[in-house]
């Protein structure tokens, strides 16, 4: 062991004693199961428990990363470096200040990568610094994903696999129950969770919060640029499994087979069906798990007593269409006009340009583009959800948009997805691919939004020394904060954009361009 490090404090628990290590006052314990291996007899059923231990158990490297397709997501620990998948993938990770009677907060990370990609051994994922610095116990976890975790087969293969379409999320709730069974021993509050992700994340977070299984695990919820208004129907996830069984020459009811298959070949087949499609195993209604769309047409009763916080990055998809197109960066008038009306009716894009640049009048065609394409999608599903939230009225909800720049690329990318990364997980030291070498700025975005969320976690309430006074949302005031250098706090931030992009419905309805007839105002 390096000599920065020294053995922790062996910890007891439901399954037998572990030992991580120690290292700047962080005691971290990496690999742990919360569930038994999901491969064979049982793949693509619901998480079962682990098998006990005798002795101690040495809990200091990262377990198995989830089947998925190879990519950047998978990636874990020091940079460049790769976990290896494989389905022995139900292991979490947990960084304390000490395993001793502290009941600190619980703060469960829930990684990005929608539903089918991402690690909780992420190295911008790491916990140590948000332990440290806040005095909380940080969790990040792995669980099944894609067709493993999300494979509607009740109807092909048999009542078995009832609730097999969300497996995952079941996952989930295990690693939540192992929380709840065990966080007390290292340190935390079981009675103080707070579950968060970005991404993917976000979006588990958003179904979490309408999942009788979930309930009683957790007590505030945060979703960064995830909000999942809706699921798959029963049909949809039945079709990509009927594709699936196509694609792997296995006829319905032949659970052997199946189960047979390496997840290597699973996976291909799962590439296959996606390209067929356009569509991904993900969260399903299916009457098991889930009965009903999360947030559509209105917030989960079942959590309304729940705190949120609810927010996204100003260009999210400069990210994404950035990097699948680089010409996106460099954009004339007619080639964004022409594009925009990929995401919106072509004969609203004039009107939706000029709203737009009212607010931005010196920007580029391409940073119009990457504003308008983020608004139709992550902040409507955002403003969707916050504003379900609100007028349920049970508990509160606040509101964010982070509008600090990247200087990285030249600034191109602007405000891209995943940029909050860094700032909520203090770790902008692991992050100069995306956030450029530390500065004064990156070092005072990392503490306004790291002591935030760590002041939600504390208390349901995130003002902080760091930030300026920040209400719950209303649909009145309709404050947000919008964090930057410095942080500001304004009512109905770029109203005339707002009214203008909810009067179209959330995209995840599918290929629904058109307009809604509704007060927005």
């Amino acid at each position: 062991m390096p000599e920065d490090f020294a053995e922790s404090a062996i910890v007891q628990t439901s399954c037998g004693k572990v030992r991580g290590y120690v290292f700047r006052g962080v005691s971290i314990y990496k690999g742990m199961p919360y569930g038994a291996p999901t491969g064979g007899e049982n793949r693509f059923l619901p998480p079962r428990p682990p098998k006990p231990w005798t002795g101690v158990r040495e809990a200091v490297d990262y377990g198995e990363t989830a089947p998925q397709a190879p990519g950047g997501l998978s990636v874990g620990g020091p940079p460049n470096k790769r976990t290896e998948m494989g389905e022995d993938c139900l292991v979490l990770n947990v960084w304390t200040p000490s395993p001793d009677a502290g009941r600190r907060p619980v703060l469960v990370w829930l990684h990005g990568g929608g539903f089918e990609a991402g690690s909780g051994s992420n190295m911008l994922y790491d916990g140590a610094n948000l332990a440290r610095r806040g005095d909380v116990v940080a969790v990040t976890i792995n669980h099944r994903l894609g067709v493993f975790g999300h494979c509607a087969l009740a109807d092909a293969m048999g009542d078995e696999f009832a609730g097999s379409a969300n497996t995952g999320f079941l996952d989930i709730v295990a690693a939540l129950e192992w929380v709840r069974d065990n966080i007390e021993a290292f340190g935390g509050d079981p009675g103080n969770v707070t579950i968060y992700g970005q991404s993917g994340g976000g979006r588990k977070v958003s179904i979490a919060m309408a999942a009788k299984a979930a309930r009683g695990l957790f007590h505030k919820g945060i979703v960064q640029s995830g909000s999942h208004i809706r699921l798959l129907t029963r049909d949809q996830a039945n079709e990509l499994t009927d594709r699936l069984l196509k694609a792997l020459d296995i006829r319905r009811g032949d659970v052997a087979t199946l189960r047979a298959l390496s997840w290597q070949d699973i996976r291909r087949a799962n590439r296959d069906v996606q390209g067929q499609t356009n569509r991904r195993f993900s969260p399903t209604i299916d009457e098991t798990v889930f009965d009903a769309h999360p947030w559509d047409p209105a917030a989960p009763a079942i959590s309304a007593d729940i705190p949120m916080m609810i927010g996204t990055c100003r260009t999210e998809l400069s990210n994404q269409l950035g990097t699948a197109d680089e010409t996106n960066f460099s954009l004339t008038e007619a080639q964004m006009a022409e594009r925009l009306a990929r995401f919106v009716p072509a004969e609203d894009v004039p009107a939706l340009v000029k709203t737009f640049r009212a607010e931005n009048p010196a920007v580029s065609p391409s940073e119009i583009f990457f504003k308008i394409t983020t608004a139709r999608g992550y902040w409507l599903d955002s403003l969707i959800q916050t504003e379900a939230k609100a007028r349920q009225g049970r508990a509160p909800v606040w509101s964010y948009r982070l509008m600090w720049k990247t200087p990285v690329e030249g600034g191109r990318r602007i405000t891209p997805h995943s940029l909050d990364l860094p700032f909520v997980h203090d770790n902008v030291s692991k992050a100069r691919h995306m956030v450029g070498p530390p500065t004064a700025e990156t070092e005072a975005m990392a503490n306004a939004m790291s002591e935030t969320w760590l002041a939600f976690a504390r208390t349901g309430d995130p003002n902080n020394p760091a930030i300026p006074e920040w209400a719950p949302y209303d649909l009145e005031r309709r404050p947000v904060m919008l964090f930057d250098t410095p942080c500001e706090v304004r009512d109905d931030p770029h109203r005339a954009e707002r009214i203008a992009i909810q009067a179209y419905p959330t995209q995840q309805i599918g290929r629904v361009l058109h307009r809604q007839t509704l007060n927005a105002g």
